[in-house]
């Protein structure tokens, strides 16, 4: 009995596909001494169903900017739990919550709701091939995820069970590169619906790179999609569109804007959601989104707190200025172990990513999976890095205590070979064609 307690992994892949409902929370993302399940969170902190403790920086992918539990939070979408959470018709909090991203977002005239990021990337889709009559959609190639749906996931190595009709019409195209886009407007004229990208990932953009974008799809009529699923609740409190000074026709949030909550938005510009409505005589219909949980109240409830709990606490600054501590300090006990090129903290500091390397300069899953070993033997979970607000000065140093000896075994798994000190398989990419 004991034993099946204890293996939730096969417990787990017994009954859910892919042992968890996103990928990225899948087995093969992880070491083999990661622990399988957790049954609770507090503030940056995660715990097993055994009372283990670990310092988490995967933050529920991204999605909890403030800290696991938020009791104001936490209370406002209880509040709209004993309202009802989901009425016959809308809601006062939906309303509210509708009311203040709009008045809280300078390109946002208008927005819909609903439970996840792919839900509403799509619906941005959809509206761009409606609006202008037009079937094929660009995106960026090095950001990593979009949508569970065909027209993104058709478009990477896991094609099974798509037609390809359906992924045919993406078309890829590069950040800082708009030559590369370009060239797609020119092949494929008056045929390109939309184009959608984050405004930024590992990166910033250079050279006016996103308004630039902008122009040359307002210049073939076409819709220019902001992803914020990341940057939205991170950059900056009205997203990195501000932060960047661009604004887009469709922009869509996710993630952090309700702390763990499950809420998403699809917003942008009266002239093209509007086409969504009802209001208009005689105007074509378009079946935009429509979910009967897409404006559960719990969550909206949760959602405007958040905004509250961001402006009145300075969340955004202290996400950057925890990321650049974190980067500083991590890349300092690097290069006093001598190997600052083949292990680097990077990225932007609200946001930030490590680079691990194998002995001869190249890109290694197999040192990362190391790393992240190491990390959690010393009580730290980092997947990858995503910063809250309950990270403060402790866990700053608790952190650099276990990267530090962290990062003694990767130096000498640089010398010995990595296989010497890692544990089980190597993680492997999400998107790869086979098991």
């Amino acid at each position: 009995m004991e034993d099946f307690k204890m293996n939730y992994s096969e417990r787990l892949n017994k009954v859910i596909p892919g042992g968890a409902h996103t990928y990225s929370r899948g087995d093969d993302q992880y070491p083999s001494n990661a622990p399988q399940i957790f049954k609770r969170g507090e503030g940056a902190y995660i715990y097993t169903p055994e009372g283990d403790k670990f310092l988490d920086y995967g933050m529920a992918l991204r999605a909890v900017t403030l800290g696991y539990g938020q009791k104001d939070v936490a209370d406002a979408a209880i509040q709209e739990i004993w309202n009802g959470n989901n009425l016959t018709r809308a809601s006062l909090i939906e309303l509210q919550a509708a009311e203040l991203l709009v008045d809280l977002i300078p390109s946002v005239d208008m927005v819909k709701f609903a439970k996840n990021g792919s839900n509403v990337t799509t619906a941005a889709v959809k509206i761009a091939r409606a609006y202008t009559g037009r079937k094929y959609i660009v995106r960026c190639v090095e950001h990593p995820f979009f949508s569970f749906d065909d027209w993104f996931i058709g478009d990477t190595p896991l094609k099974k069970g798509i037609p390809e009709e359906f992924y045919k019409l993406t078309l890829n195209f590069h950040y800082n590169d708009i030559d590369s886009l370009a060239v797609l407007f020119d092949q494929y004229p008056n045929q390109i619906a939309g184009v959608i990208l984050e405004p930024a990932a590992s990166g910033h953009p250079q050279d006016g790179f996103l308004n630039a974008v902008k122009e040359i799809c307002h210049k073939n009529n076409a819709l220019f999609i902001l992803d914020e699923m990341i940057t939205g609740f991170r950059w900056h409190l009205q997203g990195a569109q501000v932060y960047y000074n661009v604004e887009p026709d469709l922009c869509t949030f996710g993630k952090g804007m309700a702390n763990g909550f499950s809420v998403c938005a699809l917003a942008g510009k009266k002239e093209f959601m509007k086409i969504g409505g009802i209001k208009e005589e005689g105007a074509e219909r378009v079946f935009l989104t429509s979910t009967t949980h897409g404006a559960e109240m719990c969550g909206l409830g949760a959602f405007v707190k958040t905004v509250e709990f961001y402006k009145e606490n300075r969340v955004v600054e202290h996400l950057w200025s925890y990321g650049e501590k974190l980067i500083t300090g991590m890349n300092s006990l690097a290069k006093e172990l001598g190997i600052h090129e083949y292990f680097e903290a990077t990225g932007i500091p609200c946001s930030p990513n490590y680079i691990t390397k194998d002995r001869t300069g190249n890109t290694s899953l197999a040192f990362r999976t190391l790393f992240s070993q190491e990390m959690i033997k010393n009580g730290v979970l980092i997947p990858w890095i995503a910063i809250s607000y309950a990270h403060q000065e402790e866990e700053l140093n608790f952190t650099m205590n276990a990267v530090k000896n962290a990062l003694q075994v990767y130096a000498k798994a640089l010398v010995d070979g990595v296989d010497k000190y890692l544990v089980g398989p190597a993680i492997k990419p999400v998107f790869r064609t086979f098991n």
